[in-house]
């Protein structure tokens, strides 16, 4: 299903001009001379505080390297409460999945084929020291991330040819043949770091001192692991850039750490958090009836994010031969009784997801492979099921008793073809070994899915263990692959132009790379070959497809 649904494209951009905008797709909403964007109060009024709370904890501000990765303090570079601290060159509006608009970089330049890239740098950007920015600067990010960076910012030197400065502010990019067409966007909403603040043999090292960057926001208060405090620059340079304005309105944001959900959701309640996002029904009937909600200072909305879901579900470590064989992994994704789960624990008012792109116009969910499709994966017959390919696959409905035998026969059987049996009560692999693993979570709801699970597989002889971690043991975890199988969030949103970060996510390369997304150890050829031609692809046909 993955290598069915990823397939995408890029078309050409402007090209022999200097732009502030840039589409990857079709034309930009706004204008060279646009003011700002249609939802946004240009004239917002400019005060007061925000707290915004997290699950997790932090030793480090720096968010561009390896070392504590999952465990970086968030704003400094941030797609959910923004780029307080870090710009990049260009940045994206959240209206148009395909399109860019100058920040760092006030115009710039790319030619028809994607080949090269000429950036203009805003004459005004400024460091939050006052000192300007620079093509050094620019110069100086690509070196310090190829050697000292995290994956996916070490790996983009590897695409380009020459970087060279061609003028007082400006840089220009030349790519390589490893450079799909996205690269050159790819490059522009890369952060940019100042040169003069950092020192390259020691960027890699963890660090808690307040950062140089160009943002709206600076570092004021840090208390490791548990709140980290940002104050507004008052001397911000990009305050009337077009794509900031009405934006960075709070004169001080605060973002708190909890161990987890339940101590997140308390402080809530206090008052204490602005905000609580909370999509499980269940969830928000019980915890609801508070006093400061009874008051009528609590607001409750419902809506629809208007892109893809963030999947939620139990993540299995393919890098272990346990699980390399993807009927083994068929069978036990099919034990999951989610029709039980979701009348017993959520009241019946959850949808399952069936696809990372549900709910969009790139979901396969329900279509048959196309032409292209087809002809894209034929060197790899078999790699992709058929019922997939033939756009039928659903997961198995039960009949929500916890116990139906219908679909645990099915599973059964299946683990029997990939030489599974049952002996004395336990299942036993082909090699004859018992065949169990481990379930790692970090909240009492994850414990209460997990604990389903088991109970599903202890009744065809599928020892399951669950082991309850805090936060940063979790995300250490992750970040070492140190794990049988996971269960809650993919980490990451899916947006509606999907592209280079793809590789990070399903990727072979990223499989093997520590630090990334793709914590299943995605490592097929066929889903390679998709993320290729998605990101070498030059109509929306195609990137659809």
């Amino acid at each position: 299903m993955i290598a069915a649904a990823l397939a995408g494209s890029l078309q050409a951009g402007f090209a022999d001009e200097w732009r502030t905008t840039s589409s990857l797709i079709g034309d930009s909403k706004y204008g060279d001379n646009f003011q700002h964007y249609d939802y946004v109060n240009p004239d917002a009024p400019k005060g007061g505080s925000v707290t915004y709370c997290v699950v997790g904890s932090f030793d480090n501000l720096n968010p561009f390297i390896l070392k504590s990765l999952r465990t970086t303090a968030r704003g400094m570079i941030d797609t959910v409460y923004g780029n307080l601290v870090f710009e990049p060159l260009m940045q994206r509006n959240y209206n148009e999945p395909f399109s860019l608009y100058g920040l760092l970089a006030g115009s710039a330049d790319m030619d028809q084929e994607r080949k090269s890239i000429e950036f203009h740098l805003n004459p005004n950007a400024k460091w939050s020291d006052g000192q300007p920015v620079t093509p050094e600067d620019v110069l100086f990010t690509y070196d310090v991330f190829k050697d000292k960076g995290r994956p996916p910012y070490s790996d983009r030197m590897s695409m380009i040819a020459k970087l060279e400065k061609t003028g007082e502010h400006s840089v220009k990019f030349t790519f390589n043949d490893k450079a799909n067409r996205e690269f050159p966007l790819i490059v522009a909403l890369t952060p940019i770091v100042p040169k003069h603040a950092f020192d390259k043999e020691t960027f890699d090292k963890t660090t808690l001192k307040p950062l140089i960057g160009s943002g709206p926001y600076i570092v004021d208060k840090v208390l490791p692991g548990q709140r980290i405090v940002f104050k507004r620059n008052p001397d911000y340079w990009g305050k009337d850039v077009p794509s900031k304005r009405g934006f960075d309105n709070f004169d001080q944001v605060t973002i708190e750490y909890f161990l987890n959900a339940n101590a997140k959701t308390e402080a809530f309640k206090k008052g204490i958090c602005a905000l609580d996002d909370e999509t499980d029904p269940v969830k928000r009937e019980r915890d609801i009836d508070f006093p400061a909600f009874r008051k009528g200072d609590v607001k409750e909305e419902y809506f629809n994010t208007g892109i893809p879901p963030v999947v939620t579900g139990f993540l299995f470590n393919t890098r272990l031969p346990k699980f390399a064989d993807p009927v083994v992994r068929r069978a036990l994704g099919m034990l999951y009784d989610f029709e039980w789960a979701n009348k017993n624990l959520f009241g019946g008012k959850f949808n399952r997801t069936m696809s990372y792109w549900q709910n969009s116009e790139l979901s396969a969910l329900g279509h048959p492979a196309d032409d292209r499709e087809r002809a894209l994966l034929a060197p790899y017959p078999g790699r992709v099921p058929a019922d997939v390919m033939d756009g039928t696959w659903r997961p198995p409905e039960t009949d929500g008793s916890g116990q139906d035998r219908k679909v645990l026969k099915a599973a059964f059987e299946l683990l029997k073809s990939a030489g599974f049996r049952v002996q004395d009560g336990r299942m036993l692999d082909p090699q004859g070994n018992p065949f169990g693993f481990e379930i790692l979570t970090s909240s009492q709801d994850e414990e209460r899915l997990a604990a389903i699970y088991q109970r599903t597989l202890e009744k065809i002889g599928i020892d399951v263990g669950i082991r309850s971690l805090d936060g940063d043991q979790i995300q250490s975890r992750k970040q070492r692959y140190d794990f049988e199988v996971l269960i809650g969030t993919s980490g990451f949103n899916n947006s509606l132009s999907p592209g280079s970060e793809q590789l990070g996510r399903w990727g072979s390369v990223a499989a093997k790379t520590e630090g990334s997304f793709n914590l299943a150890g995605v490592a097929d050829p066929a889903v390679d070959a998709a993320i290729d031609a998605m990101l070498n692809a030059r109509t929306k046909e195609d990137y659809v497809a």
